[in-house]
């Protein structure tokens, strides 16, 4: 049974879809309304410089409950560590390779054109603000969701990349359980929806009645449409909301037509918005920062001190300093300004700074290698520390991929190929699939890798190296283990190559052997006789 969208169709009229639009947008604003307050907290103590999940003016002072910067940090290193490991900044993280479709026989051939491709499309990612904005959606990312918008580009940078705050989107889950529709409202000027939006069309009737200059809220709404089986079908549509009129339309279908990647760290059945470790943490950080807060009152207080002193109508507190070298005059026989003593000393608040602190670290991954004190580890270690890092977040790095790697890349294929810049088969799983290669994944094949080694070591010492020539396949091991190692396609000699150069060599060896025998006979003459 296909799921059919009843309130929106194409023979709506224009009134009935803004309002079957709107009230989509309302219940995808309703749902977030109940997210807002644990955002709102997270943003406040672990991305103050982030705007806002309510209104508020531009600016705006948001520190004054950040006492500790230990989580504040630890974000942007779990966003970098998190780019360098999945998303490395100007490197392939990603292979394409020929699916099960395509015949054996073809295999080589098609993966050898498919790296020439794959080589193209990185380099456009490279070039492009993708490495910029992928920071920043991480960042999104620790408290649970993160929004990038991939539009095409220009003649200089074919590909836009477009990190969205999660302030700004309303998210939604469709009949399949995945987000299926994003809703975000803009601000701007009336002159700058054609530059925003060329294909706009403002009625002139709103034209004359608004002022170019004033702000005007706009609605940018991308939803997905069930009218044919699987068809991969979206919407985007745009409300000017002063009016509350349909200023642009468009439907697009296909693998990769959605411009909008929405990517969750973790999150409950049924739930539409992720939750990603900063909600782990979140009571150490909220205790951390308390704990500071009372170090520092008590500081102040062991600084400054508390003070009594004698009401006798001549002494004002008010006019009173505490600064060196103040004289503070006092009436005969009074005793003055007498100290009083703090009840204790807050010296138990380091122990309990430590353990918040390394819950902290912990949950934001930020001491998988360890401190940079004491003997430097061996490559080893870093890479079975790499290893036990993917291990620690293997559920989370499996969604990754499924929401948004292979999701990117089909959105930037699309787009290459409708501007022509590359011809490639449509991405399904099955004439062409997606290989994760980035250091994360390579950390998870260096099982494989050890596995294939400890196989060839076991039967070389049982049987010996001849019996293990006659069960292994040599060529097709290292070709395996290249693979796996993320070896380029093109370094590798395809089979025709190998059995030219076998039967090279082989013709060398017996030419060598000829001439070796040639030498013999000549080197010992008929008749001649050495000394008696």
């Amino acid at each position: 049974m296909v799921y059919t969208n009843t309130d929106i169709s194409p023979n709506t009229s224009t009134d009935k879809k803004v309002e079957a639009i709107l009230k989509r947008y309302k219940e995808a604003d309703n749902l977030k309304a109940q997210w807002k307050d644990k955002f709102e907290e997270a943003y406040e103590y672990c991305l103050p410089q982030r705007e806002s999940f309510y209104d508020e003016e531009a600016g705006q002072k948001r520190t004054d409950k950040i006492f500790d910067e230990t989580a504040v940090v630890g974000i942007q290193e779990f966003a970098s560590r998190l780019q360098a490991g999945i998303v490395p900044t100007f490197a392939r993280w990603a292979n394409f390779e020929a699916g099960i479709e395509i015949p054996e026989q073809n295999v080589e051939e098609v993966n050898a054109s498919l790296d020439d491709i794959t080589q193209y499309i990185f380099e456009v990612i490279g070039n492009s603000n993708f490495n910029s904005e992928v920071h920043e959606a991480f960042m999104d990312l620790a408290v649970g969701t993160g929004v990038m918008l991939i539009e095409e580009g220009d003649a200089i940078n074919p590909v836009k990349f477009s990190a969205i705050p999660l302030p700004h989107v309303c998210l939604a889950n469709g009949p399949t359980n995945k987000i299926d529709s994003v809703y975000r409202k803009r601000s701007c000027k009336l002159n700058e929806i054609k530059v925003m939006y060329p294909k706009a069309e403002i009625p002139k009737e709103v034209m004359e009645s608004m002022d170019e200059n004033k702000k005007c809220t706009i609605l940018d709404g991308v939803y997905q449409i069930y009218d044919e089986p699987n068809v991969e079908k979206f919407k985007h549509c745009v409300i000017l909301l002063d009016k509350k009129v349909i200023i642009f339309e468009e439907e697009f279908d296909g693998v990769g037509a959605n411009p909008y990647v929405c990517f969750r760290w973790n999150k409950a059945s049924g739930e539409v918005y992720g939750r990603g470790p900063i909600f782990n943490a979140m009571s150490a950080i909220k205790t951390t920062n308390l704990t500071i807060q009372l170090i520092l009152e008590n500081a102040q207080m062991a600084i400054s001190g508390i003070y009594q002193v004698e009401d006798d109508g001549i002494v004002n507190p008010d006019n009173i300093q505490l600064v060196p070298g103040s004289l503070i005059p006092i009436a005969p026989n009074s005793k003055g300004l007498q100290p009083i003593n703090t009840a204790g000393r807050f010296d138990v608040a380091q122990l309990v700074l430590e353990d918040m602190r390394a819950n902290i670290k912990k949950a934001l991954y930020m001491e998988t290698l360890g401190r940079p004190e004491g003997t430097p580890m061996t490559a080893t270690e870093v890479a079975e520390r790499m290893a036990d890092l993917s291990r620690q977040i293997g559920s989370s790095f499996g969604r990754l991929q499924s929401e948004f790697v292979i999701p990117l890349l089909r959105r930037v294929i699309r787009i290459l190929k409708n501007q022509g810049r590359i011809e490639l088969p449509v991405i399904n799983g099955r004439e062409v699939k997606v290989q994760a290669i980035s250091p994360l994944a390579r950390s998870q094949y260096q099982q494989d890798i050890s596995d294939i080694n400890r196989f060839h070591e076991i039967i070389a010492t049982t049987f010996g190296p001849q019996v293990l020539n006659l069960i292994v396949k040599q060529d097709e091991v290292a070709k395996h283990i290249g693979k796996l190692m993320n070896i380029p396609e093109k370094l590798l000699r395809d089979s025709t190559e190998q059995e030219a150069l076998a039967q090279e060599v082989q013709g060398m060896a017996q030419q060598g052997q000829l001439e070796g025998e040639g030498n013999d006979v000549m080197g010992s003459p008929q008749g001649q006789q050495g000394p008696v």
